[in-house]
């Protein structure tokens, strides 16, 4: 039977949600890195049918690295997955990723398009740039005054 993978993922800690047949098989928390993350998929969910998780810091990165590792990883919207996470009577980071494996199971979600890595390295890399140079500014303006 296929299962269903949530991750509420942070910059420390990714809750994992695993799902079978409308049911909730496996929660765990493992360190934010990829590749433990889908040893951890692979141990627990060996047929994973999705990956889901949400657009944040970490998602193009995640989305790569799992996809890299064979994963059918999808990138949904936060703010759509918000809508269905903020039923959850309480909410903690575990719920939202046993939230993120429902979603999944039913396939009531809207997926968003990953940029390509090196997009976001540039987009990186002009980022940085534009800050050092606001900072250089600010500091001959206030050596001039």
């Amino acid at each position: 039977m296929k299962q269903f993978i949530g991750l509420d993922a942070s910059l420390k800690d990714t809750i994992v949600s695993v799902r079978k047949g409308g049911k909730r098989i496996w929660r765990g928390k493992c360190p934010s890195d990829p590749k433990l993350i889908a040893d951890v998929i692979r141990k627990r969910a060996s047929n994973a049918e999705r990956v889901v998780f949400e657009t944040g810091p970490l998602s193009v990165w995640f989305y790569h690295a799992l996809t890299q590792e064979g994963l059918p990883a999808i990138c949904i919207d936060a703010r759509h997955a918000k809508v269905a996470l903020d039923m959850a009577p309480n909410k903690t980071d575990a719920n939202d990723a046993d939230g993120l494996s429902h979603l999944a199971e039913v396939g009531s979600y809207r997926e968003v398009r990953v940029k390509s890595f090196d997009s976001m390295l540039v987009r990186t890399l002009v980022a940085a740039r534009n800050q050092l140079l606001r900072m250089t500014t600010q500091l001959s303006k206030q050596i001039r005054a």
